[in-house]
């Protein structure tokens, strides 16, 4: 996977109850927010024609108006095919842009620097190999909440941070030790899954 940092806002974390997504810091990021919510728009639309045509449907059909509505219904070629083709339409209409963004995030460019993320239970190993004849390797683990200070947040503070440079191309490999993890930066649209092996 290759990243290409544009900058990255330090401040910007999770809130509580917050639902929306996080600012973002890359462009694919800003296409995934994009894309979310061009189709919610699609979804809310949807949504409210389904539970309009229900509603009609329970009010003006029911047993009582109509005693024998059901025997009455006959293959309709018509609404057959509009039924078939109108959410085959939407789906094509969803999956374009998408393929575009799916197509954009795994464009390739020449990496400056590499990042090896090695997950293991509890802790992230990171190792630079670029640019030193000895490897630069250090293990990242969580601070346990007791240990935190004013300001520090739970589950997010490490003891030896992934220091990444802005404005360049980074390539990250993932890979776990021992169980299935994730590598994830919500504000990067980064979320690598690792698997042992």
């Amino acid at each position: 996977m290759t990243l290409f940092i544009r900058y990255l806002n330090l401040g910007d974390i999770a809130e509580p109850w917050q639902i929306s997504f996080q600012d973002s810091a890359t462009k694919i990021m800003e296409g995934i927010v994009n894309l979310h919510n061009w189709i919610f728009f699609y979804l809310v639309i949807i949504s409210i024609f389904v539970v309009w045509f229900l509603f009609v449907i329970i009010k003006e059909f029911n047993i009582s108006k109509h005693p024998i509505s059901h025997k009455k219904l006959k293959d309709g070629t018509l609404i057959e095919i509009i039924w078939t083709v109108t959410p085959a339409l939407i789906l094509i209409t969803i999956a374009l842009p998408s393929f575009k963004l799916l197509y954009l995030m795994d464009e390739i460019l020449d990496p400056t620097i590499t990042i090896k993320a090695i997950g293991r239970q509890w802790y992230w190993e990171y190792e630079y190999s670029d640019y030193v004849a000895p490897e630069i390797n250090f293990d990242s683990y969580m601070i346990k909440t007791e240990d935190l200070t004013e300001g520090q947040l739970r589950l997010l503070e490490v003891d030896n941070r992934l220091i990444l440079p802005s404005l360049t191309s980074i390539r990250v490999i993932v890979t776990a030790a021992d169980v299935l993890h994730a590598w994830t930066v919500p504000s990067l649209g980064v979320k690598l899954d690792c698997v042992p092996g």
